[in-house]
């Protein structure tokens, strides 16, 4: 049985106890630490001598670091802390429409400009060119980089350059580019179709072939009922007008089947100049592209645009005309384009079309 008294097995518990020897002989020697519950947190200038100094933190109101926190927002719900009280939604209303009725009477506030250029007007040029369906906006910036882009007859070199679409002229190697919201397209018109956008007398016409476009559309100049081919379809105005202008002398391109023999001199004849009833009609170029037997296939290129103005050369001349297809408007060319179809000229084309007539 082990022993109360004061030996090595006295137990541990009467180690700071008073009347401890060896608590008395540390007293007697160095300073012995202070106990944490002990420590002085009076820091810095100003500190108070009595108590720990205000406003330094966790550590500085008592205990150990970090002392004793302040209620999260999370725990001021359980009851440890104070909440402000919730806003109805009538209060929130009643409260802006004070707001509304102190700044009745005073001007419009103008918001700061937060976005460098905000104060500038316009599209950015790249954003202008892929709207117009020259690629991505990446792609826009490297034609940009490649000195091919011009505005109002000067090269771009900066990225950025804001534009007016409406306004200013914008080219992509040498060609206008179409940004506004206008449509160009090429019909190849079958025969027995009226080169009318609507017929009172319920015939098939153009308009029966755009009838689900939403912007109206007209026709670029006429073609006979029983001509096939190229004819194109705009809602650009000033285009369609100088397309049609002798002044610019738009060139358009047809193949007639005719039956011979022909004489070698009928292309001279042509371009020389046949007379009509309304004046001399002259060809612009004519060749044989084709021959078999009496079977004529001939190439004839003109500007002018009168009314049936090939059919009543060839006829003038002696031979009529059995088809006539036009192959080509300026440098719209029919291709492989089916008879009926419809198709969306690229802006390539638009701006070579533009080009034609000085746009």
């Amino acid at each position: 049985m082990r022993s109360s008294g004061s030996g090595k097995s006295g137990g541990r518990g009467n180690y700071r106890g008073a009347g401890n020897d060896r608590d008395q002989k540390q007293g007697q020697g160095r300073p012995r630490k202070p106990r944490p519950e002990e420590r002085r947190y009076d820091v810095g200038p100003g500190a108070s001598q009595d108590g720990p100094k205000a406003g330094r933190g966790g550590a500085a109101r008592g205990g150990a670091k970090g002392g004793p926190k302040r209620p999260q927002e999370s725990q001021r719900g359980a009851g440890r802390g104070r909440t402000a009280p919730a806003r109805s939604r009538e209060y929130e209303a009643r409260a802006e429409e004070r707001n509304r009725e102190r700044y009745a009477g005073k001007k419009d506030v103008k918001l700061p400009k937060t976005f460098p250029g905000a104060e500038q007007e316009g599209e950015r040029l790249q954003k202008v060119l892929a709207r117009a369906g020259y690629g991505s906006r990446r792609a826009c910036e490297e034609l940009i980089e490649q000195a091919r882009v011009e505005v109002n007859g000067e090269i771009v070199l900066e990225q950025g350059l804001r534009v007016d679409p409406e306004k200013d002229e914008i080219k992509v190697d040498g060609l206008t580019v179409a940004t506004q919201s206008y449509q160009f397209f090429s019909l190849n018109k079958p025969a027995g179709v009226v080169s009318t956008m609507e017929d009172p007398e319920g015939r098939q016409c153009l308009g029966d072939y755009v009838t689900n476009r939403e912007t109206r559309l007209f026709h670029v100049g006429r073609l006979d009922t029983e001509t096939e081919g190229v004819i194109l379809l705009t809602n650009h105005g000033e285009l369609a007008h100088r397309l049609t202008h002798p002044r610019y002398g738009v060139k358009k391109t047809y193949l007639a089947h005719i039956v011979g023999p022909i004489p070698r001199d009928l292309g001279k004849q042509l371009k020389d100049g046949i007379q009509l009833e309304d004046g001399y009609a002259r060809a612009d170029h004519f060749r044989v592209v084709e021959q078999t037997g009496k079977n004529y296939l001939v190439e004839v290129v003109l500007h002018e645009g009168r009314k049936h103005i090939v059919r009543r050369m060839l006829a003038e001349a002696g031979f009529p005309v059995d088809k006539l297809v036009r192959t080509a408007f300026g440098p719209i060319t029919l291709g492989d384009q089916k008879s009926g179809w419809l198709r969306r000229l690229s802006n390539t084309e638009v701006g070579m079309l533009m080009r034609e007539v000085d746009l």
